[in-house]
Order: C-alpha cells, then structure tokens, then sequence
C-alpha cells in the first residue's frame, strides 16, 4: 500500500508517466510487465538508453537485496535492447545507476550506453565506473546482498503465519485456525 506523499510522487514523475504508458511523446523500446526502455533525451553515446521500473523507486539508495532480481532484469533489458541495435560487443558496453545526489529524476533507472568507448568526452566523468556518482550493474549487485529490506518487510512475515495448536508437549501441529 503506497501513502499519499508516494502516490504523489508518482503522478508527477516523468517516469512513471513513461513507464505507465501516459507520456505520448517518449517512444518506449522495449517493455515487460515489470520494466520499460526508451532512449536519454540527452545521449552521451550513440546508444543511450535507459531502463526503469513500472513501480515507482526512488533510487539505487532505496534497493536491498529483495530487489536483486529486478536489477538483473533491468540489465537484461537493457542487453536485449543493445542486441536489438546491432550492438555485439558486450565488453564495450556501460550498464550502471546514478546515486542521490548525482540523480536528474526520482525514478531509479539504469543508463545502458554502447559504445561505451565513444562516451562523449564531455560527459564521460558522469559514467565512471567506480566513481562517487555512478555505480555499474555489478556493483549495485554486489552491494544489495549486504542490505536487508526494511525491519517492516520482515516483520509482515511473521504475522502473516497461520497460528497453529499445540499439543501437549509444545510441537506444533498442523491444523491451522
């Protein structure tokens, strides 16, 4: 359940309205239930795209690891997208995610460049691997396994268990009420 301040968030975030289908102008590339693609309004290399979920996350900061799974999606897209182009060369590829406050929308979304090798020279600091600002598919990845989802997420499991009764010497059973 979203609160007002998020349902907010997303009926002013541009890319919520692209991934919802409510932006008529953004040509969308390549889409699933889950993610859509289209490419940066401003490319910094010949193939510039970006992949965002249809769910409204802030950013890379608001991840743990219940999201590793979309992450990798999202770099699959993001390949599939590339493959679809014409791009073979997988190592002359840069898949990675702008951290707060280094972000230009709210939306988490991963830049997919190629040739990463052609990366204008103006804007290549802000795709640095291993940079302050810009964090590669892998290492986000790598990152996520130490963070745990919210303390409420854990909570919610356990209330939701079915309450058992219990014989005599304390072992559950399996009726459930």
């Amino acid at each position: 359940m979203t609160t007002d301040a998020a349902d907010s968030d997303e009926e002013f975030c541009i890319f919520c309205l692209i991934a919802n289908g409510r932006d008529k102008e953004t040509k969308i590339i390549k889409k699933n239930k889950d993610l859509v693609c289209f490419r940066d309004i401003y490319p910094a290399a010949p193939h510039h795209f970006l992949v965002v979920p249809r769910e409204h996350i802030h950013s890379c900061h608001s991840l743990h690891r219940g999201h590793i799974n979309v992450v990798k999606q999202m770099a699959q897209l993001g390949k599939a997208v590339l493959h679809e182009q014409g791009i073979t060369n997988m190592k002359d590829v840069r898949l990675g995610f702008h951290q707060p406050p280094y972000i230009s929308v709210g939306h988490l979304h991963l830049h997919v460049l190629a040739p990463a090798s052609e990366i204008s020279f103006d804007l290549v600091y802000k795709f640095t691997p291993k940079a302050y600002n810009f964090l590669t598919e892998e290492h986000l990845l790598k990152r996520l396994h130490d963070i745990d989802p919210p303390y409420q997420h854990k909570l919610e499991k356990y209330l939701c268990l079915p309450l058992q009764k219990r014989n005599k010497d304390g072992a559950g059973v399996s009726k459930t009420y």
